[in-house]
């Protein structure tokens, strides 16, 4: 009996020890969900859905389509490196609901298009396919369809009174990724 009663003791004190450890592992926001695999739809290109933040190093190539999913944020210390003719659609949405490719304050974007292979941000709904350098269903009178691309950094800016730093619009206060100045 008193073996029993002293195990249950040990191990309900691991059990709660357990309970009560700090966790100091980082928590990796980036999500990628891969729609299309080049087995059909898109001209057999594959389709890459993003969302969330970008904190490692990362390269999207032109051979596939990525779709911008709310925001995607190039954090600080990472950098996304984009080859010439790369498309990037946006999903659609505005105001703070409107996806966009941010680079925050501290991230890099090595994006480097040429005449002939040009890195196209377009909207979702743009049927452009890799190895074009337009779609044929939108025009110029088809803007605002999503929120766009964001670099933003540590550059003096003439702000109002003695502020140093704002939130650009279109950025809830409380995400930081927002920053500048």
């Amino acid at each position: 009996m008193k073996k029993i009663i002293l195990t249950l003791l040990i191990a309900s004190t691991l059990v709660f020890t357990g309970c009560f450890k700090d966790d100091d592992t980082p928590i990796i926001i980036e999500e990628t969900t891969i729609i299309n695999q080049g087995n059909g739809g898109s001209n057999g290109a594959e389709v890459v859905v993003k969302a969330g933040g970008i904190v490692l190093d990362e390269t999207w190539t032109n051979d596939k389509i990525y779709v911008l999913d709310r925001k995607v944020v190039v954090e600080s210390g990472a950098t996304l490196t984009i080859e010439a003719g790369t498309i990037i659609k946006g999903r659609a949405g505005t105001g703070s609901l409107a996806s966009a490719l941010i680079v925050a304050r501290g991230g890099k974007i090595n994006a480097v298009g040429t005449a002939s292979a040009p890195i196209i941000f377009t909207s979702e709904s743009d049927n452009i396919q890799p190895g074009e350098t337009a779609g044929t269903n939108l025009s110029a009178a088809n803007r605002g369809l999503w929120g766009g691309l964001l670099i933003l950094g540590y550059a003096p800016c003439s702000l109002k009174g003695d502020l140093e730093e704002t939130q650009i619009e279109g950025i809830p206060a409380d995400d930081t990724f927002g920053l500048y100045g």
